[in-house]
């Protein structure tokens, strides 16, 4: 009979672990995805209200295009998780679509239904800086892990607004994540005063970094879908890929990024203290 009370002892500490175990917050291990990408549209008043749905339908395109959804199927997982934003000045950015699982046509089709629930809103000013910074916190409450980390940055002027955009492309790339650029030089909305002839190589040496980054740009909004549908291809499949290999072959070649910055990073910043009238634009 003496060893009966340690016996009871131990039931009531067993008992007492499993109710702490069951009242504890339950923490689940994040999805894991190919690739986790944020979509950063910019709005700024430089673009026109035709050019803005032009933006949001191009990309509704190529996420449902056969190529973009065969390399997604193709990846280790099989699905990428996506969120779209869109922004313009230091303080505005919004998330028109949070972050979704895309592993299916499906999937992507409700993707596009979001984009389509309400038309874009424009804002003053062009912080590329803002928007990198907002992207990569978005990593942080994904809910997935992914394999690669990727902010695809599309925008029409340089960096006027905010904290220099080099130094912060370093302190994103840092992190691990990759920028890729959409330089948009397709002279719509207000024009003029602000343009950079050479946004491409502004895009390639002061926007865009990490391991394989690389930029496409658009001279003629007809060429818009075909970009984006492009650049998802290569963002998921990566250079290693044969859609890469068959990119490359159809078409004229990506720029990657550069060790050596050549262009002025703070053009847009100058630009902008210089002017002699306000346009409300950018």
């Amino acid at each position: 009979m003496s060893g009966l009370p340690c016996a009871r002892h131990l039931l009531s500490a067993t008992a007492a672990l499993a109710l702490t175990l069951w009242l504890a917050p339950r923490s689940y291990a994040d999805e894991p995805v190919d690739v986790e990408l944020v979509l950063a549209v910019d709005v700024s008043l430089s673009m026109s209200a035709e050019e803005l749905e032009i933006q949001r339908h191009g990309y509704a395109a190529a996420l449902t295009h056969d190529n973009v959804l065969q390399a997604i199927a193709d990846g280790a997982y099989g699905k990428i998780a996506v969120t779209y934003v869109e922004w313009a000045g230091t303080g505005w950015q919004h998330v028109i679509v949070p972050w979704t699982v895309i592993a299916s046509r499906a999937d992507a089709e409700r993707v596009v239904a979001q984009l389509s629930a309400q038309p874009p809103n424009s804002a003053r000013r062009t912080s590329i800086s803002g928007a990198l910074e907002f992207g990569s916190d978005l990593f942080a409450e994904s809910g997935y892990q992914g394999t690669k980390h990727v902010i695809d940055i599309s925008g029409d002027g340089p960096n006027n607004q905010g904290a220099p955009v080099n130094l912060v492309r370093d302190g994103v790339v840092s992190q691990g994540i990759v920028i890729n650029g959409l330089p948009l030089m397709t002279r719509g909305g207000f024009s003029g005063v602000y343009d950079v002839n050479d946004l491409d190589r502004y895009y390639s040496d002061c926007v865009i970094g990490g391991a394989g980054a690389f930029m496409i740009p658009v001279n003629d909004w007809t060429q818009f879908p075909e970009a984006i549908r492009r650049k998802l291809v290569l963002e998921l499949a990566g250079p290693a890929s044969p859609y890469w290999v068959a990119e490359e072959a159809d078409h004229p070649p990506v720029e990657l990024a550069q060790d050596k910055p050549a262009a002025d990073c703070q053009v847009g910043e100058k630009m902008w203290r210089n002017r002699n009238w306000m346009p409300g634009s950018r």
